[in-house]
């Protein structure tokens, strides 16, 4: 079902006229985004195009804007407890005391409240996900101590434990290498097979189309939405990057949605 026909409830997310400023600049305007249940989407745009304000905004991260925000179906002060979050890496102090076990372990404190402590089925739980992730040999290192995609990895494993509906993930390719790379994808895609929405902001548009399923590019205002096969086009992305389209690290081939980048890349480069 395309999100124009999707009905609330078969959205994870959706914003209505949303518009975010810092003091005079716009951060996002009137942006309605729809997002279906279901999808493995990306959100994609150049630098400063409101992209991890958007997800902020999705996350109820974000006091002060206009517009309507909702998450699965409900406001979004109702629906938290179904998302998980993976922030930038950038935004983490890794000088913070605690090991990895301890910070997969942080994912499982809004379901066990004040007063319960961890025990050996949340340990468990906690194991569990770092297996997963690849991580299982790293549980009593410091998490300063790791490379950018092994702490990436265990960004992942606590949101793994939150066992959610919807994961949102800010650049979580960002950084790291290979092998991280092709692990974190190989976990989300596992939770999208399952039924899990997944919603990434994304900066290599090498790799939409192996990776995601569903897109929308953003440079301020939604220029577009979609599944991305449909999205993908040499008009979007003149309009969401304009001249600021980046160079491709490789070629695409020349066959399927990634005609679209050559042909946009080719016009960017003309004005």
């Amino acid at each position: 079902m395309s999100p124009a026909a999707a009905g609330p409830e078969e959205l994870a997310a959706r914003t209505v006229d949303a518009s975010v400023r810092y003091g005079k600049v716009s951060a996002v305007e009137h942006v309605s985004l729809e997002v279906p249940v279901g999808v493995m989407g990306a959100i994609v745009g150049p630098n400063g195009a409101g992209k991890s304000t958007l997800l902020k905004l999705l996350l109820g991260l974000q006091d002060d804007y206009e517009g309507e925000v909702y998450l699965l179906g409900e406001d979004v002060a109702r629906s938290r407890h179904r998302v998980a979050y993976v922030p930038q890496r950038s935004t983490v102090d890794w000088d913070f005391p605690a090991d990895v076990l301890d910070v997969v372990l942080m994912g499982l404190y809004r379901e066990l409240g004040p007063l319960r402590r961890v025990g050996r089925v949340e340990k468990a739980r906690a194991r569990a996900a770092l297996a997963e992730v690849g991580m299982a040999d790293f549980e009593r290192r410091q998490i300063g101590q790791l490379s950018g995609g092994q702490q990436q990895r265990v960004f992942l494993a606590r949101a793994l434990v939150q066992q959610a509906e919807f994961y949102l993930l800010d650049e979580p390719f960002a950084g790291v290498d290979a092998a991280s790379e092709l692990a974190l994808v190989r976990v989300l895609k596992r939770l999208n097979a399952e039924g899990v929405t997944v919603l990434a902001v994304h900066h290599d548009l090498n790799t939409l189309e192996k990776y995601f399923d569903w897109l929308a590019l953003l440079n301020v205002r939604l220029m577009a939405q979609g599944p991305l096969a449909a999205t993908l086009t040499p008009e979007a992305l003149q309009a969401a990057y304009g001249g600021r389209l980046p160079s491709m690290a490789e070629a695409p081939p020349a066959e399927g949605p990634n005609r679209a980048l050559l042909r946009a890349e080719a016009s960017a480069g003309r004005n």
